[in-house]
């Protein structure tokens, strides 16, 4: 698909995380039902698809919820999810296809770069490190510092704050449904690009534009010059 604007158009793009620069959505399900399991938890892959996009604190109050757990201290199993995320990570560094490169481009243009991402700052971090990719970055935002996570606008509004640009011209690229909300809710254009293990959700079209991997997305926004 063609994207039918000028890059002129926009002075920011910004990138989700988790399933967008790095295939880490099999690694959450892994370390949740790890950890889950050791509290009782029948949980499965296709459970967690409920819970995509959220924060992993609202993750575990919603599970704690629905399931009747019972767990008092939520902070504790958040981070054990996180210490397990992290290892994960660290074992096996893969940015998706075409993140490297569209992050180069963007950076030859002058192109201002954000992140925002529901994942805790020390995931982040990891993520950052282990794919080399930190310098890239002008302006970086977890939706742990702010009071409500995706698919509130919040972080995405504090990204483009930071970024010194405004919202409306801010291109997003999102991979879940809540995400798609947060930023579209942020006034913000939206960019699709699925994560491949999440069941198809129709609802994604209310995305600006799609594209089925991160080298499709570059090779159109480089014609749209």
């Amino acid at each position: 698909m063609l994207i039918p604007y000028n890059q002129s158009n926009f002075q920011a793009v910004i990138f989700d995380m988790d399933g967008v620069l790095i295939d880490s959505e099999p690694l959450w399900k892994l370390a949740m039902y790890d950890v889950f399991s050791s509290y009782g938890s029948s949980l499965n892959a296709q459970d967690f698809q409920r819970t995509v996009g959220l924060r992993i604190d609202q993750v575990v109050e919603f599970w704690n919820r629905e399931s009747n757990w019972g767990i008092i201290d939520c902070t504790a199993v958040v981070n054990q999810i996180i210490d397990c995320m992290v290892e994960l990570v660290a074992k096996n560094p893969v940015p998706l296809p075409g993140v490297l490169e569209t992050l180069k481009y963007l950076n030859q243009t002058h192109m201002r770069i954000g992140l925002a991402t529901s994942s805790p700052q020390r995931l982040i971090d990891a993520v950052l490190k282990h794919l080399n990719i930190l310098h890239y970055f002008h302006a970086i935002h977890s939706a742990e510092y702010e009071r409500y996570g995706k698919p509130h606008p919040d972080v995405y509004l504090k990204t483009a704050e930071s970024l010194g640009v405004n919202p409306s011209q801010c291109l997003v690229i999102e991979d879940s449904l809540n995400g798609v909300i947060s930023a579209k809710a942020a006034m913000m254009s939206v960019v699709c690009i699925p994560e491949k293990t999440h069941i198809p959700n129709p609802k994604l079209i209310i995305a600006d534009y799609h594209f089925e991997n991160m080298c499709d997305f570059l090779a159109d926004f480089r014609s749209s010059v």
